[in-house]
């Protein structure tokens, strides 16, 4: 006889059924369900921003556990860290000259951790380093940002060139953890501590998109003058949004798997 499934499980297996578009639809209903949730609890929305930041952190540091109890960077994106310097370093520079806050110093912390993250990948681990799966072109994402910042940027009062880098960090932070997810896509296999940083940045991506989200509501709208004229709004919008959706089949699938307790993820073809 066998045992009666749990509640979850049974939700689970009904997804597992479910067609593309359905699945779809229930992912942009649970985050419409998160959203109004984090309304309700967070009073400041600004400390939205501020959690996404800590959790990237976290993601780190959990990187960090990998490499220096494992001894090992297999599974990891050198090419990701590296674009996640780029951008840390080109928002930290914006922060110095346009806004010096709270997030200058988080952004700080995050940098100096990935570039360790980069140091040991590169010299103290470069053996176990899967560079043949880490296969991702990153000026294909590079340029392209690069080109789009030079063309939409803010309309604020601050130097050309450093509304330039505002916007190219923007762009280029949303599209930081593709050759991450194509490392997984070669594997198929991602290893626990690689799953809780890619969850991380996920949750991370997430916040901050509900940070923006929440903002515009709060304001009625009045966030997005706040921010510049004309399509650079929008395309911040849609920067926070598809960096969160880049990652939520991953996160669908980390949590199916902790659900299940397994301690390895493996990742069905075709899921990043």
């Amino acid at each position: 006889m066998k045992a009666p499934r749990r509640p979850i499980q049974v939700v689970a297996a009904w997804l597992r059924r479910q067609p593309p578009k359905v699945k779809a639809f229930l992912a942009v209903v649970s985050g419409m369900v998160a959203l109004v949730f984090l309304r309700m609890v967070v009073h400041d929305h600004d400390n939205l921003f501020i959690a996404a930041e800590a959790v990237h952190s976290i993601g780190i540091l959990v990187l960090i556990y990998k490499l220096m109890k494992e001894k090992t960077c297999a599974g990891l994106s050198l090419k990701s860290q590296e674009l996640t310097a780029l951008f840390l370093a080109v928002r930290l520079y914006c922060s110095f000259v346009m806004e010096y806050d709270i997030h200058t110093l988080l952004d700080s912390t995050t940098l100096i951790t990935t570039l360790w993250v980069i140091y040991m990948i590169r010299f103290k681990l470069k053996s176990s380093y899967m560079a043949d799966k880490d296969n991702f072109a990153i000026y294909y994402v590079v340029i392209p940002c690069a080109a789009l910042s030079l063309i939409i940027h803010p309309a604020t009062l601050h130097n050309l060139f450093n509304r330039i880098c505002w916007a190219f960090c923007v762009y280029l932070e949303a599209v930081s953890v593709l050759p991450q997810l194509r490392v997984m896509q070669n594997t198929k296999i991602v290893e626990t501590f690689t799953a809780h940083y890619v969850f991380a940045l996920g949750i991370s991506r997430f916040l901050s998109c509900a940070h923006w989200v929440l903002q515009v509501l709060d304001t009625r709208g009045r966030m997005l003058t706040e921010m510049g004229y004309g399509v650079w709004p929008l395309m911040v919008m849609l920067s926070e949004i598809v960096q969160t959706f880049i990652l939520a089949d991953f996160c669908y699938y980390y949590v199916k798997s902790v659900i299940g307790g397994q301690l390895v993820l493996r990742l069905p073809s075709g899921v990043v």
